[in-house]
């Protein structure tokens, strides 16, 4: 079958090659794709600057599909059914947060895409416990993207806790803040979505799924927009979705006192400078959220059915899979939200 498969550790070395069919063996479920997603992880392993990816490894973790194969563990999914999965592959299954299906918080977690073949291929295998069957009204494409909307769930709803009326500001325009802010409207909330100048087209999107405010931070202030908006009180809650330490900071400037600060972005070093003088005065909660766990994706897919988020939305750009330079080249470059890889568009 064709892939795009990174073959060696450091920038690039990435080849679109013919590897082995995967076959569904076990508990494992082997799924035909038919869209895989563009990450930021997948560009951070092109880059050669994310430790997680074990080479030589498919890149991709988003995806939706169709079963063609079952192993003889397999009980709950059959073949035929349109799928997608969690990215987990395997954990240890003994320590605490295994045993609490904090699947995203084990020691031992092996993911798809990183140490385990990943989803731009034709196909896959993954778990039966991690494979999802779509209600009938969730198309493949939006499908495809339930992984970063379970990010933003994990975020907004189980992390952030976000209640109706809440006001919140969300930092970062790309992918992840667009699902954070698609997820919090949801959930009742006011939303304004900050960024910069060259976001404009991605504030385009936000505006279109119902974000409240745009501000651009190079040419308004944020504080003021903020402060004016909830009487000088500050926003309830702030999501950093970017990896920047000024968004980070000016989050804890923003948001109230005795408000909550949810952590997604990844810094650019493990170790930052943070303004916790505002954490310790404001008393604010300020709490990391790494990616999904598997009541995300339960939220994820009622919140899909019920067509109260919209993920194709933010869908700019989709490339067949040997042109997978071109998508990856386009999101480096930031053109757009998000980018989708096409390996079957026939399948339903």
């Amino acid at each position: 079958m064709k892939a795009v498969v990174k073959t060696d550790s450091g920038m690039d070395h990435m080849e679109y090659m013919d590897i082995p069919t995967p076959e569904a063996t076990g508990d494992l479920v082997q799924i035909k794709i038919a869209y895989s997603g563009i990450c930021g992880t997948d560009l951070h392993a092109f880059k050669g600057t994310y430790a997680s990816t074990k080479p030589p490894v498919v890149l991709g973790h988003e995806f939706s599909g169709v079963v063609t194969a079952v192993g003889p563990e397999v009980r709950r999914v059959k073949v035929g059914d349109r799928v997608t999965s969690e990215t987990t592959f395997q954990t240890c299954g003994a320590c605490p947060m295994c045993k609490s299906k904090d699947y995203n918080l084990c020691g031992n977690r092996r993911g798809i895409g990183t140490q385990v073949n990943g989803s731009m291929a034709e196909y896959l295998v993954s778990r039966e416990e991690s494979v999802h069957v779509l209600p009938d009204n969730v198309s493949l494409l939006s499908a495809a993207l339930t992984e970063p909307l379970a990010c933003g769930v994990h975020a907004t709803i189980e992390k952030g806790k976000v209640q109706p009326g809440d006001i919140c500001v969300v930092f970062g325009a790309g992918a992840i803040g667009q699902m954070v802010g698609q997820v919090a409207k949801s959930q009742g909330a006011t939303v304004i979505m900050a960024g910069l100048t060259h976001d404009a087209e991605r504030f385009a999107i936000a505006k279109e799924s119902g974000i409240d405010r745009c501000v651009d931070q190079m040419t308004e202030d944020l504080s003021s927009i903020v402060m004016e908006l909830t009487g000088g009180v500050g926003a309830d809650k702030c999501f950093e979705c970017s990896g920047a330490v000024p968004a980070a900071n000016k989050a804890l400037e923003v948001v109230r006192r005795k408000g909550t600060v949810v952590q997604m972005g990844v810094f650019p070093e493990a170790k930052e400078s943070i303004w916790t003088d505002l954490i310790l005065h404001k008393e604010i909660v300020y709490v990391g959220s790494r990616s999904q766990k598997p009541s995300s994706w339960v939220k994820s897919l009622e919140l899909l059915s019920a067509g109260t988020v919209v993920p194709e939305k933010i869908i700019t750009s989709i490339d067949p899979l040997e042109n997978w330079r071109d998508g990856f080249e386009k999101m480096i470059r930031g053109e757009g939200a998000k980018g989708v890889l096409v390996l079957d568009d026939t399948l339903k």
